[in-house]
């Protein structure tokens, strides 16, 4: 995976949410905001 710079589109990504769906960046391309959270198992 290469790096992206600020202002570049990022590449599109596929991950499973909580409830066992999957969900693609691109499905919020058009959105004002999205902020994504990494959890790495601390709860």
């Amino acid at each position: 995976m290469s790096n992206i710079e600020k202002g570049e589109v990022a590449p599109d990504f596929t991950l499973t949410d909580y409830q066992g769906n999957e969900v693609q960046l691109s499905q919020f391309k058009g959105k004002k905001h999205v902020v994504l959270v990494f959890n790495r198992g601390f709860m």
